[in-house]
């Protein structure tokens, strides 16, 4: 655990040690504004995909789910809406 601890410290310390020079370049600024974002949906899609028992792929409620929330989000519904509603719709096809 202390092992742990320690590797993120020196990651994060890493990152913050980086040159300003470098992060000017706009190639590099465009790629560390988008790498939360990838990060971010590589976790959604394993989330909603993965099978609970072993390493297969499950398409389920929560994929439908998934889909209500890209739509709203689309409509651009506000934060809550878009939770309660993938939350209810998920639960209604599990109720099916």
């Amino acid at each position: 655990m202390l092992g742990a601890g320690v590797g993120c410290y020196l990651l994060k310390l890493a990152g913050l040690s980086v040159p300003a020079r470098v992060l000017a370049n706009p190639v590099i600024a465009r790629v560390a504004e988008l790498i939360p974002v990838a990060l971010l949906a590589a976790l959604v899609a394993v989330q909603v995909l993965a099978a609970p028992e072993g390493r297969a792929l499950v398409v389920d409620a929560r994929a439908a789910a998934l889909g209500v929330a890209v739509l709203l989000l689309l409509a651009r519904a506000p934060f809550l809406v878009v939770v309660f509603g993938a939350a209810a719709s998920a639960a209604l096809l599990r109720l099916l």
